[in-house]
């Protein structure tokens, strides 16, 4: 599956995280799986990370991913 980024290239959260930095809006990624309902990808840190999916628009849904639930 493919997915856009329709978010904004965010920066840092003092005392929390990097948020969205290594996605460009626009860009197209592959989605690599599904885990717990979040999206794994490879983005431009070249690093596979899981990002909400309300932060992307699916623009090709075949193949379909792998999905797991780490319950």
């Amino acid at each position: 599956m493919k997915v856009k980024y329709i978010g904004k290239r965010e920066i840092d959260i003092p005392n929390s995280y990097k948020i969205f930095m290594n996605l460009l809006p626009g860009k197209v990624y592959k989605v690599l799986s599904i885990e717990d309902g979040w999206y794994r990808l490879i983005d431009e840190s070249k690093e596979d990370y899981l990002y909400p999916p309300e932060k992307f628009k699916i623009v090709a849904a075949e193949p379909l991913p792998p999905v797991f639930d780490h319950k």
